[in-house]
């Protein structure tokens, strides 16, 4: 059953507890202004907890767009890196891991149209719509979905996205569902792009002191400067086609074996040459 276009619930559980339940319409400016201020609050909850990494952040952004955008009633997320490559990080039920299958074998769809030419796409109804005859054919046949919106995503680097939402209901979407979807989605890509470059900023650190690890234990084995010590490091990652942090973190446990590992026996080789340069 369709939830009321002119209803945009206000309370968002836990990440807002104080939050009172209101009725607002995102048609006009007071109510755009409320949508957008109580999606950023749902963004700003999740940003906030400690324990949020990315792959969380997209699954409760995939069941708020659910729950929130009028008319949906699932919710998913499509990721592609290239025209033949397609990823659904989220999703909140089989439907849409299944609708990104079909556009996968097809190579088209609304939500890859929608994150390739940047811009909504907007099924009202799958029996009539004759955009993607392909993916029409096979979401009719094998899913309920009758209806769609898609809305881009703005995905750091080379990746581009869309936020999708799904009704078994032709017809459900309107203005309102369209004007909140695209608010989500932009909020969406603000939270989803910060929690991946916090990532990474964590992984860079974990690298950094395992690598300076590595970096002392060299210099006090063989006697070298911090400079020597990193360039044996980087000269074995290269000689060998491993990773220099794989090379570090190898010889950094080989502290915890009594036996000598692949890394140490080519490390002592490479500073033998180096000395005998």
């Amino acid at each position: 059953m369709r939830k009321p276009s002119a209803v945009v619930k206000g309370n968002l559980g836990n990440l807002n507890s104080s939050a009172t339940t209101r009725t607002v319409t995102v048609t006009d400016q007071a109510g755009m202004e409320a949508a957008h201020l109580r999606v950023a609050e749902l963004v700003q909850g999740l940003h906030n907890r400690p324990d949020t990494d990315s792959e969380t952040v997209v699954a409760e952004l995939a069941e708020h767009a659910a729950a929130e955008i009028p008319g949906a009633q699932y919710a998913g997320i499509t990721l592609t890196r290239n025209a033949k490559e397609i990823e659904t990080p989220a999703a909140t039920h089989h439907w849409p891991l299944l609708l990104d299958k079909i556009q996968q074998r097809h190579l088209e769809g609304p939500c890859l149209t929608a994150a390739w030419e940047e811009k909504t796409i907007h099924v009202v109804d799958l029996k009539t719509d004759d955009r993607f005859p392909k993916y029409r054919e096979d979401a009719l046949a094998e899913t309920p979905i009758r209806s769609i919106m898609a809305f881009q995503m703005f995905i750091a680097g080379k990746t581009l996205g869309a936020l999708n939402v799904y009704s078994e209901q032709p017809g459900v979407f309107d203005a309102e569902s369209r004007n909140f979807g695209l608010i989500f989605a932009a909020h969406s890509s603000v939270a989803w792009n910060s929690a991946r470059r916090d990532e990474q900023f964590r992984r860079a650190l974990s690298s950094r002191d395992v690598i300076g690890q590595a970096k002392g234990m060299v210099m006090e084995r063989y006697g070298v400067s911090a400079v020597q010590a990193f360039d044996l490091l980087r000269k074995l990652s290269q000689d060998s086609n491993v990773p220099l942090i794989q090379i570090a973190t190898d010889l950094v446990a080989s502290t915890q074996s009594p036996e000598s590992t692949g890394t140490d026996q080519s490390l002592s080789l490479k500073a033998s040459q180096s000395n005998s340069a």
